[in-house]
């Protein structure tokens, strides 16, 4: 499954990466702990998270994730930027991350972990 098909499916607004949007995707990571997800996130993950600060963009470039899925938070306009700036795909939805996660698990993505 490619980024774009989950973006379109669940109406995620595209904050940065509109040109990345064809990248695929293995599955989907939620923790708003960095700590959990610098330990156990694969490459190529979707990370749903409410943690909107540059520390979440350091995080998903230095682990090659394939977008950060921001939900249910203010988003400063220095976060898009660092986003930007580090060619990384960060989309928002206003969804509950709860709500979120079953849609995602709907349309077929699931849990990615790496060991």
């Amino acid at each position: 499954m490619n980024l774009r098909s989950i973006v379109e499916a669940l109406q995620l607004e595209v904050l940065t990466g509109d040109d990345l949007l064809d990248r695929p995707i293995s599955g989907g990571y939620i923790s708003d702990m960095l700590s959990d997800v610098l330990a156990h996130a694969a490459p190529d993950c979707l990370w749903v998270t409410r943690q909107a600060h540059q520390n979440v963009i350091a995080v998903a470039s230095l682990l090659g994730l394939g977008a950060v899925v921001l939900v249910n938070c203010p988003i400063p306009a220095a976060l898009i930027e660092k986003a930007r700036a580090e060619n990384l795909v960060l989309v928002q939805s206003d969804r509950m991350a709860f709500e979120l996660a079953g849609q995602l698990y709907a349309l077929g993505l699931r849990g990615c972990r790496r060991d």
